[in-house]
């Protein structure tokens, strides 16, 4: 399961809403407020950076997919799209779009298609490129 955005907000506030019982201060609470505070960083790049890489990531496999439509007979036409630039519109698109790149996958692997293949693979470096997040140096304890 990837959490979605509001879903990594909505866990720190329920983690954060309620004071925890006497056992749970001290070292126990300041892990906790470490961890809400390490979400909420990776929340905020997510958010600045989320509907953008999923554009991106979207474009990249229309694109590699509508390069192998004739070769593998894929239909790209019917694929979703979305002028939505909301995170939830765009994560649907980018599920049907996923599960043909997958598919096209397949296919190229059957077929022992070494080029489309490692296009295929830099493609998945790209994508994980566009959704990457930076952790900050932590503190040793």
């Amino acid at each position: 399961m990837t959490p979605s955005l509001p879903d990594i907000l909505v866990g720190n506030f329920m983690c954060m809403a309620d004071p925890g019982p006497p056992e749970q201060q001290g070292e126990f609470l300041a892990g906790k407020v470490g961890l809400v505070a390490l979400l909420s960083l990776l929340a905020a790049q997510e958010a600045e950076r989320g509907a953008a890489a999923r554009v991106d990531e979207n474009t990249l496999i229309r694109a590699a997919l509508a390069e192998a439509a004739a070769d593998y007979g894929l239909e790209v036409a019917g694929l979703p799209s979305t002028d939505e630039v909301t995170i939830s519109s765009l994560d649907r698109v980018n599920a049907a779009v996923r599960t043909a790149l997958i598919g096209l996958h397949e296919a190229v692997e059957a077929r022992n298609d070494t080029a489309r293949h490692h296009a295929i693979l830099r493609l998945y470096v790209k994508m994980a490129d566009l959704r990457r997040l930076d952790l900050p140096p932590l503190p040793a304890r």
